[in-house]
């Protein structure tokens, strides 16, 4: 009974005694979850590895958080980092992770290169849309594909698997993303060699450069390693290139001359052509204006005009309305083509801007022929007609004129044009030439002028003439005919009508053909412009009564009636 109670009493005190050694042991221990911890390597089994954290108990780890190289170089009693999730997780395990560990591991040195705006190394994994991603320190970071190069790559995949170096350019600490370019570390490096290179030339300075580049505006060159030129398209001939890859080839090492060098940007410019002497020297002292240049040659044809070239890289142009004396707007592509030659007549020079102009019109211009034939008869023949009018060509000399509808009859109607055709040879009258627009007229030469009426009877402006009216109008006037024949045309308006405005009323005509006596107050052969009034007429005819019958007559109070009146009675009495 005695050996019972001692041995109780030892079991209890050796509880306590190791009860008190494990908590002071885990007060040493200051292990917390979500931190990197060490651990060592305590058993390698077929799928996991077996660590001592010196937790409450041994963790496993699955060997697929290893890579192969640290499998093979892992032994027992080895220390690694691991990351701890879990102190104990609901089955009483304590949950641990390399691959956390390295992430985490990897975030802060990734965190720390940005700050520090280090360069780092690093290796491309895989390709996702929009860019890659790059393993930085065991953190996954991702690259834009523009970030990847300088210029466009198209075959990305012999960057992956590679060292290589990056630069952190931005993060994102909440969603604990990073963001790498390669682009910046080779544009850093690139600028430092740019501005050692940059020294070794000058604005003037002949160098020598490969062709890295063409575009449709111009091509880059690079000098040495790392300074790159650009030749703009008017940079690169004295003679006109639509297209750079016309006189370059990628490769091509060709001679330089420094034009331009911009410090704040790096920036050079060069040119090719410039190595040479400009062929627009003295350029009004090789081509005089009003000379003739014999066979200039066919080099472009475009709608406004030809180009020809006059000397190795000098173009003259001869514009649409200088290739034909006859034709102000003939197609260039009609008269001539690339490679024919012509001889040109020089213009214009223009040494400031090197434009030249030419012309095909060369010999005696058909216009200054033409024009000894105004006011005489000519034949054309109708080439088309339009809405208003009759475009002809003059037989002679090919010289297109313009016959007006009003010009085809002196009885104006719109309707005389549907008698001629195209094809019909017409007699007509020139009757002027300005520049190159020529006027005729059919009726001038083919029937007489019904306004010779006025000469015929000695009818001038003041003259009184008895019209007849052809027309009532709304508009309270008349329309009347001046000649017997009814082809002088005249509008009479309301006010006009009479002298006494209660009297002035187009409804006491009750049809046509009532004569009407009016005065002539305007007279114009050349525009065709009659203006009458009767009122006038009554007035002159009132002044005449008044003067042969009495001065004073009017003021008295007597009437125009009671002239008229008196008049008449006077002479039945004197009977």
């Amino acid at each position: 009974m005695a050996i019972e109670q001692r041995s109780e009493k030892t079991e209890s005190t050796l509880h306590k005694e190791f009860q008190s050694l494990l908590d002071k042991d885990f007060a040493k221990r200051s292990a917390k979850e979500g931190e990197i911890i060490k651990a060592k390597v305590t058993e390698i089994t077929a799928k996991h590895i077996v660590l001592d954290a010196s937790l409450k108990a041994e963790a496993m780890i699955e060997k697929s958080e290893f890579t192969n190289e640290e499998l093979e170089n892992l032994k027992i009693s080895d220390e690694i980092e691991v990351y701890l999730d879990r102190l104990e997780n609901f089955k009483g395990q304590v949950v641990i992770s390399r691959i956390k560990a390295k992430q985490m591991k990897g975030w802060q040195s990734v965190v720390k290169l940005h700050q520090e705006d280090k360069i780092c190394e690093g290796v491309i994994k895989t390709r996702i849309k929009g860019g890659m991603i790059v393993e930085i320190n065991g953190f996954s970071c991702f690259m834009p594909s523009s970030q990847l190069s300088l210029s466009p790559t198209k075959n990305i995949e012999k960057f992956f698997n590679t060292p290589l170096k990056f630069k952190i350019i931005k993060i994102d600490s909440t969603r604990g993303n990073a963001i790498c370019s390669r682009r910046q570390v080779l544009t850093e490096d690139k600028n430092i060699e740019t501005k050692e290179l940059l020294k070794e030339i000058k604005v003037g300075q002949k160098i020598k450069g490969v062709c890295t580049g063409i575009t449709a505006w111009g091509a880059f060159f690079q000098y040495k390693s790392g300074l790159v030129l650009l030749a703009h398209i008017s940079d690169l001939s004295w003679s006109r290139v639509k297209h750079p890859s016309e006189i370059l080839s990628i490769g091509d090492e060709r001679e330089l001359l420094i034009s331009k060098i911009e410090k704040e940007t790096n920036r050079v410019s060069c040119s090719i052509k410039d190595l040479s002497d400009s062929p627009f020297k003295d350029l009004e002292k090789k081509f005089k204006v009003g000379e003739i240049f014999e066979k200039a040659k066919v080099v472009r044809i475009l709608d406004y005009g030809i180009f020809f070239e006059l000397h190795p890289a000098v173009e003259a142009l001869a514009h649409k309305t200088e290739i034909s004396f006859t034709d102000q707007n003939v197609m260039p592509k009609k008269i001539t083509k690339v490679g024919n030659t012509h001889d040109v007549k020089i213009l214009s020079v223009e040494p400031e801007t090197n434009k030249i102009s030419v012309s095909l019109k060369i010999g005696e211009n058909p216009f200054e022929k033409l024009r000894e034939q105004i006011d005489k008869n000519i034949k054309i023949k109708v080439e088309k007609i339009i809405d208003k009018a009759i475009i002809g060509v003059i037989e002679e000399s090919k010289i297109t004129c313009y016959l007006h509808w009003k010009e085809c009859s002196w009885v104006e109607n719109i309707e005389n044009l549907k008698k001629h055709k195209k094809g019909d040879t017409l007699t007509v009258k020139l009757k002027e030439i300005d520049g190159t627009k020529v006027k005729v007229s059919l009726r001038e030469a083919n029937e007489k002028d019904p306004w010779n009426f006025f000469k015929d009877n000695n009818k001038k402006v003041g003259d009184i003439i008895t019209t007849r009216v052809v027309e009532v109008l709304k508009t309270g006037g008349i329309k009347v005919a001046a000649d017997p024949e009814k082809k002088i045309m005249a509008t009479i308006k309301k006010s006009d009508l009479a002298l006494d405005s209660a009297n002035a009323r187009s409804d006491i005509f009750s049809g046509t053909d009532e004569k009407l006596d009016a005065k002539i107050m305007e007279l114009d052969f050349k525009t065709r412009v009659l203006k009458l009034s009767p009122k006038e007429a009554q007035r002159d005819e009132q002044e005449s009564l008044i003067k042969k019958f009495g001065k004073n007559a009017t003021k008295s109070g007597a009437t125009l009636a009671n002239i008229f009146s008196a008049a008449l009675g006077k002479k039945k009495k004197d009977k």
